[in-house]
């Protein structure tokens, strides 16, 4: 795992994008990764930022907008919103939301005045990045895409 997340790690850099690493804080560290994805059951965010300190980024995982109110009470630096649709990177998926749903919990994101950036995560494609950016969320997480394009 060390070795293809060091080569993630070089491809980030290269295209000036940040690699977060799925639930380990180890991993990062050692690489030097971008940042850290907890999940809803993963390490609190607490110990990971004593663990990492704070100059990595620290995303939380979240499916409804209670999970959004938590994740932003623990001061992530990002949310992963999803899953947008079935994907086989997770064993327990969450409640799918959909496009619509998106937009109905980043419009009472908005409504709230949260200043969080969200992130679309979960079965996401290539072809579904516009339409999620069009509703305003701050970005997308893509994982399946690119280990079905160059593989694991």
């Amino acid at each position: 795992m060390i070795k293809q997340s060091k080569e993630a790690l070089k491809h980030a850099n290269k295209y000036h994008a940040k690699l977060i690493i799925n639930d380990s804080v180890e991993i990062t560290k050692e690489i030097g990764a971008h940042g850290v994805h907890l999940g809803l059951k993963d390490r609190p965010v607490e110990e990971a930022r004593g663990y990492l300190g704070n100059n990595f980024i620290i995303g939380g995982t979240a499916n409804t907008f209670e999970d959004v109110e938590i994740q932003i009470s623990k001061r992530v630096d990002y949310i992963g919103l999803g899953p947008f649709r079935f994907t086989s990177t997770k064993e327990k998926l969450s409640p799918i939301i959909g496009l619509e749903g998106y937009k109905k919990l980043y419009a009472k994101f908005k409504e709230q005045g949260f200043k969080t950036p969200i992130v679309a995560v979960g079965g996401i494609e290539t072809d579904d990045i516009d339409q999620l950016i069009a509703v305003g969320l701050h970005g997308v997480a893509i994982s399946t895409v690119l280990l079905n394009k160059y593989g694991n």
